[in-house]
């Protein structure tokens, strides 16, 4: 006959509970936020582009063409790898996918003037979008750069990133690919 002390069953009880409740709240919280991304288009904000000229944020996005958004910052290392890593790629997505970068920076107005000499010093030929006040930043709920959206060709954004680690490249070329050919996104 096997011994029990007290409360072990009981704390078995709760603990196996209390797994199934946060990995069922985990589950709810990612369908929430993927259901989201996939309902969400570009909102309507007034930016500027690298010359300082506004524009309304929602016309970046090419009707009939993928577009990638990553939002990224002069201070922030892991953007400018993420956005390194992908301007080795750039050229041949361009040409495989039919797709557009745009780089918003959300650099503040005063650091806004250290973009245009970093984006030139890179060489990136992706169209940059200045967010000073980060009020795209906010619409589209981007708390901390890097952050990374694909916008499908009927302008709906599909698919979403935040951080970077070397070889997630790939991992955006592979979401784009399936984006590309009428798939779903993951």
């Amino acid at each position: 006959m096997k011994e029990y002390r007290i409360g072990t069953r009981f704390d078995l009880l709760c603990e196996t509970y209390m797994k199934n409740i946060l990995l069922l709240a985990s589950f709810c919280v990612l369908f929430a936020f993927q259901s989201n991304a996939q309902s969400q288009t570009l909102p309507s904000v007034q930016v500027k582009n690298l010359d300082g000229q506004p524009l309304d944020f929602v016309t970046v996005a090419d009707s009939g063409k993928i577009t990638v958004v990553s939002f990224w910052a002069t201070w922030c290392a892991p953007c400018i790898k993420e956005l390194e890593a992908i301007h080795e790629h750039y050229a041949d997505w361009q040409k495989k996918y039919n797709l557009k970068l745009v780089a918003v920076s959300i650099d503040d107005a005063r650091n806004s003037k250290k973009v245009k000499p970093k984006v030139l010093g890179y060489g990136w030929e992706y169209d940059i979008i200045l967010d000073e006040n980060s009020d795209l930043a906010r619409a589209m709920n981007v708390n901390n750069p890097p952050m990374t959206f694909i916008v499908d060709r009927s302008g709906k954004v599909v698919w979403s990133h935040q951080g970077y680690t070397p070889g997630a490249e790939e991992e955006l070329e592979k979401q784009i690919a399936m984006i590309s050919s009428g798939g779903q996104q993951k």
